[in-house]
C-alpha cells in the first residue's frame, strides 16, 4: 500500500510511534501490531534499515536482561534442561530433514527454516545461511516464516499458559525451547511474569550457543565455508553481565536499572519486527514453507510442553 506522505513525515512517524513503544502500558503483541500497521499502511520510511538496528538493539538489550538474572539460578535452569535443549534441537533438525524431503521443497530452504526452528530463528538463520551459501529469496522465505509464526507466539503462549495454569519456571522452560527468536521468547515470557522472563532467557541463550556447531555441521553437509559463519558475540557479553552482578553485588540498584530498561527496549525491538512484516511478503512466500514452519513448530511446541506437563507430575 503506498501514500502519499512525505518521507519526512514518514520518518517523525516513525520514530514518535517507536519511542511510544518504551511506555509501560504498551505490550509485546501490541507493539508488534502497531509496526505491523504502520508497514501495512506503507509508513515505515525506506531509510530506516530495520533489519540492522534491530539486530544492534536486540543485542543491547539481551545484555542488559543479563544483569538481572541469578547465577545459581542460570546454571540450574540450564543443567537441568540440558536432555530437554539437546534433544528439542536435533529432534526438530531431523524431523525437518524428513518434511523437506517429503513435501518436495528446496532442501536449502527447508534446511533454514529448521534451524530457525530448532536454535534461535532469524540469529540461526542468519548464521546458517552462508556457511550453505543460501541464496537471497531462500533467506527471506525463511526468515519471513519464522517471524509470522513469532509473531503468532506472542499471543497464543501466554494465553496457553494460562489456561493451563503453567508455573513462571516452566512457562519460562516452554517458551525458551518452542518459540524461535529471542525476542519473541523474551516478550513472550514477560508478559508471563519476571521469573519466567529469567528462566526463558537463560535457556533461550543456552540453545543459541548451539549456532555455531549447527551452522559448522550445515557447511559441511552443504559444502559450503565454514569461515563464513557468524558468531553471535552478543552472548558471550550477557554470560559477562551475569558474572559482574554475582561478583560485584554492591551495583544491584543500577543492575536493576539496567534490567527494566532493557525489558522496554525489548518492546521497541518487536515494533522493529513487525515494521519488516507486510501481508505481501507473507503472500509471496507460497504454501511450502510456512507449512513446513508450522508442522515443525506444532512438533516442538508440543512436545516440549508434553515434556514440562509430564517431568512436572
Amino acid at each position: 500500500m503506498t501514500t502519499g506522505f512525505s518521507s519526512k513525515f514518514k520518518l517523525w512517524l516513525f520514530v514518535a510511534v517507536g519511542l511510544m513503544c518504551l511506555a509501560p502500558f504498551i505490550s509485546s503483541p501490541i507493539a508488534l501490531l502497531m509496526g505491523f500497521t504502520l508497514a501495512s499502511l506503507g509508513m515505515v520510511p525506506v531509510s530506516i534499515d530495520l533489519n540492522k538496528i534491530t539486530k544492534k538493539l536486540l543485542a543491547y538489550s539481551i545484555v542488559g536482561l543479563g544483569f538481572g538474572i541469578n547465577l545459581p539460578e542460570a546454571i540450574a535452569a540450564s543443567s537441568n534442561n540440558l536432555g530437554l535443549i539437546v534433544g528439542s534441537i536435533f529432534f526438530t533438525l531431523i524431523l525437518g530433514f524428513g518434511l523437506t524431503k517429503l513435501m518436495k521443497l528446496e532442501e536449502k530452504t527447508g534446511h533454514l527454516i529448521s534451524c530457525g526452528t530448532a536454535i534461535c530463528g532469524g540469529s540461526a538463520i542468519a548464521a546458517v545461511a552462508p556457511a550453505i551459501n543460501a541464496k537471497n529469496d531462500q533467506i527471506a522465505v525463511s526468515l519471513a516464516c519464522i517471524f509470522l509464526l513469532n509473531s503468532a507466539a506472542l499471543f497464543l503462549f501466554p494465553t496457553i499458559g494460562h489456561a493451563l495454569s503453567l508455573s513462571q519456571y516452566d512457562f519460562g522452560v516452554w517458551s525458551a525451547i518452542a518459540i524461535h527468536d529471542t525476542s519473541s521468547v523474551v516478550g513472550a515470557a514477560s508478559a508471563y511474569g519476571d521469573e519466567a522472563l529469567k528462566t526463558a532467557t537463560t535457556i533461550k541463550l543456552a540453545r543459541a550457543l548451539w549456532i555455531i556447531p549447527i551452522a559448522l555441521l550445515s557447511a559441511i553437509i552443504f559444502g559450503g565455508d565454514k569461515s563464513k559463519i557468524s558468531i553471535p558475540y552478543f552472548i558471550g557479553f550477557y554470560c559477562l553481565a551475569i558474572l559482574t552482578a554475582y561478583f560485584i553485588p554492591q551495583g544491584q540498584p543500577v543492575y536493576e536499572v539496567l534490567f527494566n530498561v532493557s525489558k522496554q527496549l525489548l518492546i521497541v525491538c518487536l515494533f522493529l519486527i513487525g515494521a519488516g512484516i507486510t501481508v505481501s511478503k507473507m503472500r509471496a512466500n507460497g504454501p511450502k514453507p510456512l507449512l513446513l514452519g508450522v508442522l515443525l513448530w506444532l512438533a516442538i511446541g508440543s512436545s516440549s510442553l508434553g515434556y514440562i506437563l509430564w517431568i512436572g507430575q
